[in-house]
């Protein structure tokens, strides 16, 4: 039976019907490729030599990045993923600088509108939060980057020309300016002229830092010769301009500019040098922090003196200072521009300079009127220029920082 069963078998005829690949539809092949310049997909031509196949079949290599769920290795890891968001929020602290001017803006329109909110931050603050400020610039300094910065006397010396000569003399053309053209009692324009003979501010030296960071040391130096000279300088000025006697506490001030400038940046260079990575981890946090100082340090003088801004004379004052410090601004762009047109650094040099020339230490100006002058009206040009010359000064900071940005962006 089972032998001629096999026999049947073996005498049947079957016809199986033709077909050729060629007339089937070839789906895709992806093949997963792990390349470390390309994750793009692409084809590669595989040759066949059966000639029942058709010549080539068109492998598609999946992108590097793409996500198999069969595959456990490429998986999203969670740590990395962590790691990511983490370095994400650092840069945004360390760009937090950006905002300085925006946040400078809505402090100065909330001491208008509700001048109890900062109104707590007293004269006995300010040294404390500036010393805050020059901390963070010598987080960000090296011991080596001051003295490269006494090594440049020229610098130093059109500097302290623009601070205690180019502006002294537009002091005295905008006190003119204000009683001959406006009309203004005689005790504004002394006003005005008491804050271009005061020494540069400290907030100069950080509004610097956050366009040229490798001139910041060389601000600083500026800033500090000014303010050490000005106990005899700015009674000088003031004599000379106005004819008044003014005694200065040499003492006073110089305690004031090592508690301000001396101690701070001398432990933030020695935080930088012997605690590197305790200087890591705080200097993301210092940025969003001296936005906030900084801002409050030029809001709080308005809050203090709403009153005095918002009386009569307050928008005649407020023309008058805007101007000032303006002229003072460019004034000290074009003196260093012509000084060191041939500079490989001129720009930089012109922005630092017009910085020192521009910013000047209106606490102080306010302080020596309260307290020398009988006149309360000599307070009222110190008083606005603490909060023009932060925002304007800033601002200025803002601007030449875009611009640099835009410069090597475009840089070919």
């Amino acid at each position: 039976m089972i032998s001629t069963g096999l026999k049947q078998l073996q005498n049947t005829h079957y016809h199986y019907p033709r077909f050729s690949l060629s007339n089937v539809t070839k789906p895709p092949i992806f093949l997963r490729c792990w390349t470390n310049s390309s994750s793009s997909p692409f084809s590669i031509p595989l040759q066949f030599h059966s000639h029942h196949c058709s010549p080539k079949f068109p492998l598609k290599c999946a992108p590097l990045d793409s996500y198999d769920p069969l595959l456990p290795e490429s998986r999203p890891d969670p740590t990395q993923m962590m790691k990511q968001n983490s370095m994400s929020i650092l840069e945004i602290l360390k760009q937090s600088n950006s905002f300085l001017p925006h946040v400078l803006i809505a402090t100065l329109l909330l001491a208008l509108v509700y001048p109890p909110s900062l109104t707590w931050f007293t004269t006995r603050y300010y040294a404390p939060a500036l010393g805050f400020l020059m901390f963070a610039v010598g987080v960000n300094s090296k011991e080596n980057d001051f003295v490269e910065a006494f090594k440049r006397p020229a610098e130093i010396v059109t500097g302290y020309v623009g601070q205690f000569f180019v502006k002294p003399l537009l002091g005295y053309l905008f006190c003119m300016i204000s009683v001959t053209v406006f009309g203004l009692p005689t005790a504004i324009g002394a006003g005005i002229v008491l804050v271009a003979c005061v020494s540069g501010a400290q907030l100069s030296s950080y509004a610097t830092f956050l366009t040229d960071p490798q001139m910041a040391p060389l601000s600083i130096v500026m800033t500090s010769l000014s303010t050490a000279s000005a106990v005899f300088v700015t009674p000088f000025l003031l004599l000379l301009l106005i004819g008044k006697k003014l005694p200065v506490d040499v003492k006073g001030m110089m305690y004031s500019i090592t508690q301000i400038v001396v101690v701070p940046i001398a432990l933030g260079l020695l935080l930088n040098r012997f605690f590197p990575r305790i200087c890591d981890a705080i200097r993301p946090f210092l940025p969003p922090l001296s936005v906030l100082v900084a801002a409050i340090c030029a809001g709080a003088p308005l809050a203090l003196n709403v009153e005095t801004v918002k009386s009569p004379l307050g928008v005649a004052i407020l023309l008058l200072v805007v101007a000032f410090h303006l002229s003072s601004f460019i004034a000290g762009y074009i003196l260093s521009g012509s000084v060191f047109r041939d500079s490989p650094d001129a720009k930089a040099l012109q922005r630092t300079i017009s910085f020192e020339t521009g910013m000047q230490s209106s606490l102080l100006a306010l302080a020596l009127a309260n307290k020398f002058f009988e006149d309360p009206a000599v307070a009222m040009p110190p008083a606005i220029s603490t909060s023009v010359m932060s925002l304007m000064g800033f601002a200025l900071a803002l601007i030449w920082t875009r611009r640099g940005k835009n410069e090597i962006k475009h840089r070919p």
